[in-house]
């Protein structure tokens, strides 16, 4: 077991690189172009980029920007649709793009690993997790197998994954979205790499459980000497992981500077747009009448594992209730009774004061059509081989029966409320970045007019600009048509912004409900205030002060 993790440093917050002669990393005039429209597209657009071992960069834009892109380029990859147009990109003195295909394999997942986004799209679902978590490093001769699995036990607890020594028998399916995600992390810390490119690796986690994983990570950059790239559009987080913070719009570097200059003077407009804060909710009407209730529900899998208990849930026609809590406290799961995708053990669910059939194919096509969701995971949520007009046209035909041009018409009205142009209509999912991904899926929740919208972390893809004006076009969707959203979420920013009521739970109970004021204000119950107190802070100091506050936690 590797006790160093299990030690918390008490450095400064984002210390200044060790002097070097020679970057691990040095990208320079880097061209990238995308296939699309029946023609070659910019996507990067001349950029430098330059990382020292034991650095860490964080790389932030908004969707479509071009940052996942640059992430990969850095490993010498281009995803099927995009060439390297020019420029080049040099890890430990050796040419990447110049180097045969085979040569750049052995780097990765060795001394190169990536932290992707979707950790559900990229495991294979026909292996358990401790299988491809040692994968890498077993094959290359880093690791005996049983060193190797030894290792990923420790890191699962490092990265506060529930029952580290076993849960690595679980296949994919068997563990939550945000559990996945720290496996996926793990698994690119396995080989100890020169470089991790973290692709938002904390997007699906509940801030408590965000706070523990970032904690690891930086004790692996720390101790190991490791780079790293950081993808987020989370401000907050970026301050406490990143010693420089490199700014990308439309494939293009805005501006860039160490993270306590960046935070105090950013220089350009659109970085200063960045920095701003949202405020949305106006307070809450108590006496509106509830459209949807939760009563007494009990859930389980497989009738063996519960998950819900006694759950009882009011959501006001045209409001907002926000459910947070840590990964595995039975939100998504509460979304997936209510929707009738997992019938209840026990307890109903009521629409507009009548009972809903448990189950799903028993409820009717008016049924399926005023309750709509919209799922965490955009990669999986859509199928790869439908065009966004596809995508989008679906629930247009089942629920309204448009075709032809009135089809057409309206799915490029419903890009347009999402920010997107009619020239992503004929687009694949592949062709597009994550956040543009979760609009899409959001437009096709849309598309059916639905009274109720269950929103399962809809905004956690996306960069500030883009989660503001989405926040935005449901506030208004609300406003004009009486929408209600039950929103899943664990980015209490977004909450403070949008909720009327919020319900904290807690394996799989409720901790505490009521009005979004009287739930933030304290007094809190010691859950609610865990909650709370793991919201990262717009300091770089923030993290290691948490850090020294909570002191080792166990191994």
């Amino acid at each position: 077991m590797n006790t160093e993790l299990s030690e918390v440093t008490g450095s400064e917050a984002n210390p200044a690189p060790k002097p070097q002669d020679t970057p691990l990393l040095e990208i320079r005039g880097l061209k990238i172009e995308g296939f699309a429209d029946e023609k070659w597209n910019p996507i990067i657009k001349g950029v430098d980029l330059t990382l020292h071992k034991g650095e860490v960069l964080g790389l932030i834009g908004e969707s479509g920007a071009g940052k996942s892109t640059l992430g990969l380029a850095a490993m010498g990859f281009a995803r099927a649709g995009v060439r390297f147009a020019g420029g080049s990109v040099t890890f430990d003195g050796m040419d990447l793009l110049k180097m045969p295909e085979r040569k750049r394999r052995k780097l990765w997942g060795t001394r190169m690993t990536y932290v992707a986004q979707s950790a559900a799209a990229s495991f294979n679902p026909a292996h358990r997790l401790i299988e491809q978590t040692v994968a890498a490093a077993v094959r290359e001769g880093l690791k005996s197998e049983s060193e190797a699995i030894a290792d990923a036990k420790d890191l699962y607890a490092q990265l506060q994954l529930p029952d580290p020594e076993h849960i690595g028998s679980r296949y994919p399916h068997q563990v939550s979205g945000g559990q996945l995600q720290r496996v996926m992390t793990a698994m690119a810390m396995s080989p100890r790499p020169d470089l991790i490119v973290f692709d938002e690796p904390t997007t699906a986690l509940d801030v408590t459980t965000q706070v523990e994983v970032l904690m690891s990570m930086r004790k692996i950059v720390e101790e190991f000497d490791t780079a790293a790239i950081y993808i987020t559009h989370d401000l907050a987080v970026v301050a406490q992981m990143a010693d420089r913070i490199k700014v990308l719009r439309y494939g293009e570097e805005v501006e860039e500077a160490e993270t306590r200059e960046m935070l105090a003077h950013p220089k350009q407009d659109y970085t200063k747009s960045l920095w701003s804060v949202r405020s949305l909710r106006k307070e809450a009407d108590p006496s509106e009448d509830v459209v949807l209730r939760a009563e007494g529900i009990d859930a389980a899998y497989g009738n063996k594992v519960q998950v819900l208990h006694d759950v009882s849930i009011d959501l006001p026609r045209g409001r907002t209730v926000a459910i947070v809590g840590e990964s595995g406290s039975g939100k998504s799961t509460m979304a997936k009774v209510i929707t009738g995708l997992l019938p209840p053990v026990r307890g109903e669910i009521s629409f507009e004061g009548e009972t809903l059939p448990p189950k799903l194919k028993d409820r009717s096509k008016e049924q399926l059509r005023r309750i709509q969701m919209i799922y965490q995971m955009a990669d999986t949520a859509m199928n790869p081989r439908q065009t966004v007009g596809e995508i989008i046209g679906r629930p247009l035909t089942f629920y309204h029966g448009l075709k032809g041009k009135a089809l057409e018409k309206r799915v490029v009205e419903l890009l347009e409320q999402i920010e997107l142009d009619e020239g992503f209509y004929d687009r694949l999912p592949g062709e597009l970045s994550g956040g543009q991904k979760q609009r899409i899926c959001i437009a096709r929740a849309l598309a059916a007019d639905p009274d109720v919208i269950l929103c399962d972390e809809v905004t956690s893809a996306l960069d500030q600009i883009v989660q503001e004006g989405i926040l935005k076009l449901l506030m208004r969707l609300q406003k004009e048509k009486g929408i209600a959203y039950l929103f899943i979420t664990h980015d209490i920013a977004t909450v403070e912004a949008i909720a009327d009521e919020i319900v904290v739970m807690y394996q799989g109970r409720v901790v505490e409900q009521g009005l979004k004021d009287r739930i933030l204000s304290p007094p809190h119950p010691d859950y609610t205030e865990l909650l709370l107190s793991s919201v990262p802070e717009m300091d770089p100091d923030w993290l290691t002060h948490l850090m020294e506050e909570r002191g080792p936690h166990p191994s």
